[in-house]
């Protein structure tokens, strides 16, 4: 894919390229099956799932996929959509107890009548291997796996411009913390900001993570730029796509990342990564 790069003189054609996680995670995945195999015990992850929401029974699915590959073993508890908090709680204090747990996960979004802010930090600090809670010792999995992504194309960070959509505390916040330590510009934009447009194409690297598909669309971009796309919704004639148009997008940035088969498997990769350091941070 080729198109005019921006500022240069009109025979200056670049090639678009494809920012593809898939290829990425298989760079990866030997070198954590080294790790894997330097372990004295079989990790354990625990998923706890409420409800039976499509796109969690996909999220899991894949989770499940990969530790198969890797020799991980999943405890996956699917719980009903009406179950009390408070045994909700109880269940991750069993598992927060369970020494032969290292990793436990609260699959989100939880239903309505449950607090998922007291939920996900009833989880151990050193079990949550997602980085959700508010003493985490882990990256949060997608700020990792968009990291990783990065290093895997050999995209710098220190002191490009970097425009974030999206403020959630999950996504957002720790994706733009782990850009500022790594020494970018970052600015935040929300649904309230003004001139968004402009603080869009003013960036290196555009990141977004708002749940709206296809709201990126070429008036946000410019040319020579790096876009990332955390979005995933399903749409019942498209299947899986982002929160980036990526067909009106693709010819004129630099780098982008498809949906699927983008910053999704790095989050995948990044959660088992965050497990597998929780069990050599044991003391065994």
């Amino acid at each position: 894919m080729e198109f005019l790069l921006g500022g240069g003189s009109s025979d200056s054609i670049v090639s678009m390229q494809l920012l593809d996680g898939k290829k990425a995670r298989e760079h990866y995945i030997p070198l954590l099956q080294k790790r894997i195999k330097d372990i004295s015990f079989t990790p354990q992850l625990a998923i706890i799932q409420v409800s039976d929401r499509s796109d969690s029974n996909i999220y899991i699915k894949n989770k499940k996929n990969l530790a198969l590959n890797l020799g991980i073993k999943i405890i996956h508890i699917k719980l009903d959509e009406k179950i009390l908090e408070n045994e909700v709680l109880d269940l991750i204090q069993k598992y927060n107890n369970d020494k032969t747990i290292q990793g436990i996960i609260v699959q989100l979004p939880l239903p309505l009548h449950l607090n998922s802010e007291n939920i996900i930090n009833s989880i151990s600090p050193e079990k949550d291997i997602d980085g959700l809670t508010l003493n985490t010792k882990f990256m949060p999995a997608t700020a990792r796996g968009i990291k990783e992504l990065f290093d895997f194309y050999n995209i710098k960070l220190n002191k490009k411009k970097i425009t974030i959509i999206g403020r959630s505390k999950l996504v957002g916040k720790p994706i733009a913390q782990m850009c500022k330590k790594e020494g970018a510009i970052v600015a935040v934009c929300h649904s309230k900001t003004e001139n968004i447009t402009e603080k869009t194409r003013d960036a290196n690297i555009l990141i977004v993570a708002i749940g709206k598909p296809k709201f990126i669309d070429e008036k946000y971009v410019k040319s020579d730029q790096i876009v990332i796309d955390v979005g995933i919704t399903r749409d019942i004639e498209e299947g899986l796509v982002g929160d980036v148009d990526f067909e009106n997008v693709k010819n004129i940035v630099r780098m982008i990342t498809p949906v699927p088969g983008g910053v999704g498997q790095m989050t995948v990769l990044a959660l088992f990564e965050n497990l597998i350091d929780a069990c050599y941070n044991l003391k065994i």
